[in-house]
């Protein structure tokens, strides 16, 4: 009697399937699809394997499957950022340092100086909101990490405007009988910030009121790996998120390009439209890629945004006035200022 047929036993990781013939005994070996095994010889059907788990190489038994994200640990993409964010956040703390001890000087006060300190330290919690980025998610970090993350890049970008309106007012004001004279001071650059700021901390409360973001398991996009990560929720809020802070970066590039060519030896103009022209093709090439990626891809590519930008505003309108502070004290003084403005 086992050997009356037309080929060898099918071996485990493999089940028997017709081969068309006239022949019942004649069958053909087919390997188990994905996510399938069988362990006996001469399988009829083979077995799915449960959701967390995936078939070893030979497709004999069910393995565990391995929990995929941005892991302090073992990844090097992880580690990356941390020392980047890390590094990027000692440089601002003492740029901030720099500017607290030179603050009565003329570079400093240029522009209200409140406002740089306020742009200073929200682009100093924007490199350290990346640290909400890293790590195994869970529900209260992905509500976090996008939170921080609008919120404290919509204060720097507002005060980049509050900025901009003020060397734009001052421009404005330089003329004789301009109605722009009553509005030259802190008050109205103060004002913009608190405004701007308040208006995309309303969309972020509302955001998590209607559809906050949570931890969610992906089981299927990539085989044999469980990603954790973090579900926006609504996509419509995350993107009004996204969209609102565009239109202050568009505003501000806007302003300033038009007085980036006023005569003032600490005009910030130039240095603001370079910043947001950084800032905004960093953002509107993150775009894309981000909807193109998955898992832990996809969070590396906004983390990537995130430092490249606040690095972009930090250099961009810090750096020259480090420079100054640093290297050519002689022209931090208003002596200077004068001699310029007269030449």
């Amino acid at each position: 009697t086992p050997q009356a047929q037309c080929n060898e036993p099918c071996p485990p990781g493999y089940r028997k399937g017709p081969s068309g013939g006239i022949h019942a005994c004649c069958y053909h070996c087919v390997p188990c699809s994905d996510g399938e095994i069988s362990n006996v010889i001469d399988s009829e059907i083979c077995h799915k394997c449960l959701d967390d788990y995936w078939p070893d190489e030979r497709k004999v038994k069910c393995i565990p499957k391995t929990y995929d994200y941005l892991s302090y640990e073992v990844d090097i993409l992880s580690q990356a950022f941390y020392i980047i964010s890390v590094l990027c956040s000692a440089v601002t703390l003492y740029i901030l340092a720099l500017f607290i001890l030179f603050r009565d000087t003329p570079i400093v006060k240029a522009n209200n100086r409140t406002v740089s300190f306020i742009l200073l330290i929200s682009i100093l919690l924007s490199f350290l909101c990346v640290f909400l980025f890293l790590g195994r998610p869970v529900d209260i970090t992905c509500m976090l990490r996008q939170m921080s993350f609008g919120i404290f890049f919509s204060i720097a970008v507002s005060s980049v405007l509050a900025k901009t309106i003020t060397v734009y007012i001052a421009f404005k004001a330089s003329k004789p009988g301009s109605y722009w004279r009553k509005w030259v001071g802190e008050k109205i650059s103060n004002s913009t910030v608190i405004i701007c700021s308040s208006i995309q901390l309303l969309i972020c409360v509302i955001w998590l009121s209607v559809s906050p973001p949570y931890q969610e398991y992906d089981m299927d996009s990539y085989p044999g790996e469980i990603v954790i990560q973090c579900n926006e929720g609504s996509v419509i809020w995350f993107y009004s998120v996204l969209g609102y802070m565009g239109f202050l970066a568009a505003v501000s590039f806007v302003l300033a390009f038009m007085v980036r060519t006023l005569p003032d030896s600490f005009n910030e103009a130039k240095y603001i439209t370079f910043s947001m022209l950084v800032f905004c093709s960093v953002w509107i090439a993150m775009i894309p890629t981000y909807l193109s990626t998955r898992g832990k891809y996809m969070v590396a590519v906004e983390i990537f945004a995130i430092l490249a930008s606040s690095a972009g505003l930090l250099g961009c309108i810090f750096f020259p006035k480090c420079y100054i502070i640093i290297i050519k004290p002689e022209r931090n003084s208003r002596k200077h200022i004068l001699t310029k403005v007269k030449l």
